[in-house]
């Protein structure tokens, strides 16, 4: 090769390393349908709402359509009430938030409703007893690993799971003080829920790994209960530093 090829003949220049994406660059959730089942309890109630005051529409879900309706009555904000069926058939993000116990069977019986929806896992498996709260073991490895075994078909993620349920239902209080850990396979739907969690004043989600690392987030709540018995408290939890 003579000089002139070398200079006719320049090495192809490496290709430019597109930028990294802004980790608080997430959704527009705003006009997303969000049903809760076990919307009727505690948790649930509550988590629908917040959503709702912050303007979310929202369908409370129930084993009866008449006792979701009237829970969704006694909240207004034009929270709609459906037997569990219906309400995973409308909305398009899927709170859980029924008790462990019915956990596995709620699941199974809704798995063709649940296909191809968001659904956010918010079950915390615990036992009491004299001694207080503490985590019971899964199978699967969680209540979330459960869910995204029993819905091979949906996108399942796990969220809203350290809230506590008297802040969010009191409607004195305009702001939820709180982090919200957020769980999932795929960066796309953890990112709406993190942008889910943020329409609610005072919260921030915050990606906290693959649902594998689900069960020490859900045990997590046992030692919130303790420290809540303690000290008289509603706590919540502050990811520093991001």
């Amino acid at each position: 090769m003579t000089s002139s090829d070398s200079t006719q003949n320049p090495p192809a220049a490496a290709p430019a390393k597109a930028p990294a994406k802004d980790p608080w660059d997430l959704p527009d959730v705003s006009g997303l349908v969000v049903g809760v089942l076990g919307g009727t309890g505690d948790q649930g109630r509550g988590l629908a709402y917040r959503l709702a005051r912050a303007g979310q529409k929202v369908i409370i879900g129930s084993r009866a359509a008449d006792r979701a309706q009237s829970a969704a009555d006694e909240l207004g904000l034009g929270v709609e009430g459906a037997d569990n069926a219906e309400c995973a058939r409308r909305s398009d993000i899927v709170i859980i938030a029924v008790p462990w116990e019915g956990h596995a069977k709620t699941l199974e019986a809704l798995r063709e409703d649940l296909a191809g929806k968001l659904v956010v896992d918010c079950v915390n498996p615990l036992g009491f007893d004299k001694q207080g709260a503490y985590a019971l073991p899964v199978e699967e490895g969680s209540a979330a690993q459960q869910a995204a075994a029993l819905l091979p078909d949906s996108r399942v993620t796990a969220a809203f799971h350290h809230l506590s349920a008297v802040l969010l239902q009191d409607a004195s209080v305009d702001e939820i003080d709180t982090d919200v850990m957020v769980l999932g396979e795929s960066r796309a739907d953890t990112d709406i829920v993190q942008a889910l969690a943020a329409r609610i004043p005072g919260m921030r989600g915050v990606f906290a790994g693959r649902l594998r690392n689900a069960h020490q987030v859900e045990s997590l709540v046992a030692n919130l209960i303790s420290t809540n018995r303690r000290y008289k408290a509603h706590t919540g939890l502050r990811v520093t530093d991001v």
